[in-house]
């Protein structure tokens, strides 16, 4: 008599299951500085920004080319939504500053690495640390569908090659993209934003404002300059200032009464 058939579907079968083993949270303050470093590159989400930030936090110059490098690796992404990894590395370049970082910004809006709202981030970054960027690429800017990116291209307004662009923009339905737009103007020696900055400079004056006003300063200009100076705002060291870069009779009358 044979043996019976083993029933293979008899009884149960336990599987004893263990969680994947995950690594140890990276504390991005304990890293010593090249480990630090050598940890960006690879790193994932939520590591990956920590590691960046922190990075900026120390004000580490060796991290500009490995955060360069970072933002490269994902590019074409964000197209809807920001890059938080970019994102971090635009802040860290931000906070280390100084013309390498500022180079490094700069060649990563005109390389295309960043777009979409990592963009807008990117072309603020690049206006606060002064950045130059080919003029090609800030005409572009100039154009942007963004209010925000536009007023900081005109910030990055370097040569009289967009005048005309920034022109059309004294028009612009956002106030302050055409208040930027007179600013960048009257910095290329251009006077078509003269009238929108005299009422700015009332209504609303500030540092970059007197100091865009002084460039193409009127009779009217130096008036209100001169109510500025006059007065006791923190502003008013400012407007003395610049009337004393006013090569203009009346801005000397004004300074002598001022310092009486």
């Amino acid at each position: 008599m044979s043996d019976p058939q083993l029933d293979l579907f008899a009884g149960s079968w336990a599987y004893e299951t263990r969680p994947a083993a995950r690594p140890p949270p990276v504390v991005p303050g304990e890293l010593d500085d090249a480990t630090l470093l050598a940890a960006i590159p690879t790193a994932g989400l939520p590591d990956g920004p920590a590691l960046a930030r922190e990075a900026g936090r120390r004000r580490l110059h060796a991290a500009v080319p490995v955060l360069e490098a970072y933002c490269r690796r994902f590019t074409g992404f964000g197209t809807q939504r920001a890059v938080a990894e970019q994102l971090a590395a635009l802040e860290a370049l931000h906070a280390i500053a100084g013309k390498e970082a500022a180079d490094s910004v700069a060649r990563i809006i005109s390389r295309g690495w960043v777009q979409g709202p990592t963009l807008t981030t990117a072309v603020a970054v690049a206006a606060q640390l002064d950045c130059v960027l080919p003029g090609d690429v800030v005409a572009g800017l100039l154009r942007h569908a963004d209010p925000a990116t536009r007023a900081d291209a005109c910030r990055l307004v370097r040569t009289p090659g967009v005048v005309d662009a920034l022109i059309d923009l004294l028009d612009d339905l956002h106030r302050e993209v055409a208040i930027e737009a007179a600013c960048a103007l009257a910095r290329q020696g251009r006077g078509e934003g003269r009238p929108l900055l005299l009422l700015a400079l009332k209504q609303a004056p500030s540092v970059p404002l007197i100091n865009a006003v002084a460039l193409i300063a009127d009779r009217d200009c130096i008036v209100e300059l001169g109510r500025i100076g006059a007065g006791k705002t923190p502003l008013a060291r400012a407007a003395r200032d610049a009337l004393e870069t006013i090569e203009h009779e009346l801005a000397a009358r004004i300074l002598q009464r001022l310092s009486v």
